[in-house]
């Protein structure tokens, strides 16, 4: 277990509060809003044991890190003694259900995990149990800084990081200018206004590191002709996968999120 992780008291976790029944595809009904481990209110919706979905790095640690605002809460996917890497994964939207068991959040994690990185997700203050209060993704930014240093100062490894949507608009700002930081992918990217929110994307033009970007042509957040405009203004190097009938959740299609982001990974970070 990770020193760092000791310190803050964690406790190994095979969880059983969650997963694939003949009822329930975990590559399938993908929403913002869906609690990938079945929680509510702290009381179990589907009950399974969560090694059965991580079969290949089946440690998963829950631990608290240090947030600029308070504690975070935060989930450790164990990773490989060999691992070339480590990632971090961020959640969309706390106002609108969004937290670090997200279908789309987890299944990132699922591929980056499947290289053998250790993989840490986390909610952003005032989400679940991290304390502190949603700041309209100004302080959450922090939020990821702190994120970041915590892996590094655990793994000493190079970093990659991923976000969904908002997790996307708002830690490709940290991640982006950190040297520890060698890839980031972005899933999702809103480059629509969401209701009365919108996010300004001019700071990736100065990204210059190995950048992928993941997003459905039904993406009601990402138009497939601002998207396009927007990766194609962006320094290489960069890819965009555009998944044929996907919407902004991957709804039926995170099979294919997944197998499009290892992809990614085995022809550029550890081919």
């Amino acid at each position: 277990m990770p020193t760092q992780a000791a310190e803050f008291a964690a406790k190994e976790i095979a969880d059983s509060c969650f997963v694939p029944s003949n009822r329930l595809n975990v590559d399938e009904l993908a929403r913002e809003g869906d609690d990938i481990h079945g929680r509510e209110h702290n009381r179990c919706k589907y009950r399974c044991n969560l090694i059965l979905v991580l079969a290949a790095n089946a440690q998963i640690t829950s631990l608290f890190l240090d947030g600029p605002a308070g504690r975070l809460e935060a989930l450790l996917n164990a990773g490989s003694p060999q691992a070339s890497h480590a990632a971090l994964v961020c959640h969309p939207h706390p106002s609108y259900g969004g937290t670090l068991h997200n279908k789309v959040v987890f299944h990132t994690m699922k591929a980056l995990n499947s290289f053998g990185f250790p993989v840490l997700r986390f909610n952003f203050r005032g989400t679940g149990l991290s304390q502190g209060e949603h700041d309209d993704g100004i302080g959450e930014i922090d939020d990821v800084r702190a994120a970041l240093e915590w892996l590094e100062r655990e793994f000493h490894l190079p970093l990659v990081f991923a976000g969904f949507s908002f997790g996307a608009a708002v830690g490709l700002r940290a991640a982006c200018p950190d040297a520890r930081v060698k890839a980031v992918i972005g899933v999702g990217l809103p480059v629509a206004p969401i209701d009365d929110r919108s996010y300004d994307f001019e700071f990736l033009r100065t990204c210059n590191k190995l950048k992928l970007f993941v997003s459905g042509t039904r993406d009601q957040f990402g138009p497939r002709v601002k998207i396009e405009q927007l990766v194609d203004s962006l320094a290489d190097p960069k890819k965009l996968v555009l998944i044929e009938g996907a919407d902004h959740f991957f709804e039926g299609r995170l099979r294919e999120l997944r197998e499009t982001i290892e992809n990614w990974v085995r022809e550029f970070l550890v081919g």
